[in-house]
């Protein structure tokens, strides 16, 4: 790696060529929800970019997000290594170990402090003191918190480091919480999933390089692009729900024809999420279009608000090609809240019945005898 090299200079050290790069900007823009007049821009902003500085730290995990990334072909692990990013840190991936490996770290957030990205796999124990996760001898909230307070920014990648994950579900003995939580004046952006889209981890990186701040999110901080949008709209079997055709049991007719997969349990009514656009395997397919309901792995604590995961959805009255999945969502809440909460919504009717009770004028109160 070159002191200063720019991100297009290393590209073409690498032998990656102009036609390749402006694909890989097309890709990009198209992930961001971008106008396709954006690739220029976005071009133009890479080229004149300094490789950022990125490093990577891993706490209770199970690796998943990393070999997510190592999984991606767009760009290849190597190409993110040695020329779009200067990735000084990663436990999985570095060659160094030990002293010398904390050694780049520290140098990291001593030379780079507020310039430098970090990334967060994996929840970080508050128990005990945190003793349920340590690292040379200091524990993952230690870590966390002198890495991520001196961060330009933090990516959590996944479940875990977004809102604790696996790791927190009840019981949760360990304490464990997420990085927005655990360093709470750390500026993050959290990408959910189990584990997280590495085409929508580059995009958010895109973004930060060419407009110079992360992309707008959404109440949990979530970028907007990425879980903007119900699955429900965008998944490739919606007509067949609108049809009233849906697959009975696995293995049936309906399932082998690709019906939907409302009834054995798909939480894609309620869950946000671009799988069914930027899919996975390099946009190949994705879990419904393998054969498997949404289990609602980028919602907020899905581990504990979507499961059983087999269990079906209340009965949402009404099917055609007229209903939104906004009306969709509406039935199958208040249907919830009617007796249950094990899905998670019914507190967001609650929410919606409150807010539209401030919003309406109380009625007059009778003026009193004189």
């Amino acid at each position: 790696m070159l002191q200063g090299q720019s991100f297009t200079g290393a590209l073409q050290s690498r032998g990656v060529d102009r036609r390749r790069f402006i694909k890989f900007c097309s890709a990009m823009v198209a992930t961001l929800a971008l106008p396709p007049r954006y690739v220029a821009q976005v071009a133009s902003a890479l080229e004149k970019a300094k490789k950022p500085v990125l490093v990577w730290l891993q706490f209770q995990d199970c690796a998943g997000n990393s070999e997510s990334m190592l999984r991606s072909s767009h760009p290849t692990v190597a190409e993110a290594v040695l020329d779009l990013l200067s990735w000084e840190y990663h436990e999985l991936v570095m060659a160094g170990a030990g002293h010398q490996a904390e050694a780049a770290l520290e140098r990291v957030v001593r030379e780079e402090k507020g310039k430098f990205i970090a990334v967060v796999e994996g929840a970080i124990p508050l128990a005990d003191g945190g003793v349920y996760c340590t690292v040379a001898g200091k524990t993952a909230l230690e870590i966390a918190r002198h890495v991520c307070s001196n961060a330009a920014a933090t990516i959590a990648a996944g479940a875990c480091a977004w809102d604790g994950g696996l790791v927190r579900a009840n019981p949760n003995p360990t304490g464990a919480v997420g990085i927005e939580e655990a360093v709470p004046q750390a500026k993050v952006i959290n990408l959910g999933g189990c584990p997280q889209n590495p085409a929508n981890t580059a995009a958010v990186l895109v973004h930060y390089l060419t407009f110079g701040e992360l992309p707008a999110v959404d109440q949990y901080n979530r970028p907007l692009f990425a879980y903007g949008r119900i699955i429900h709209d965008q998944c490739e079997r919606r007509a067949h729900y609108d049809a009233g055709r849906f697959t009975q049991e696995w293995g049936d007719e309906g399932h082998r024809k690709g019906w939907c997969l409302y009834k054995m349990g798909c939480k894609g009514p309620q869950a946000t999420f671009n799988c069914p656009s930027a899919r996975w395997n390099d946009g190949t397919s994705w879990p419904v279009k393998a054969g498997h309901g949404c289990l609602g792995c980028a919602s907020h604590r899905f581990w504990d608000t979507r499961s059983p995961f087999y269990e079906r959805l209340p009965d949402v009255p009404g099917f055609g090609v007229d209903v939104t999945a906004g009306q969709i969502g509406l039935g199958v809440t208040a249907a919830v809240a009617a007796g249950t909460v094990v899905h998670g919504i019914a507190s967001a009717v609650r929410d919606r019945m409150r807010t539209r009770a401030a919003i309406q004028p109380s009625p007059a109160k009778p003026k009193a005898k004189e």
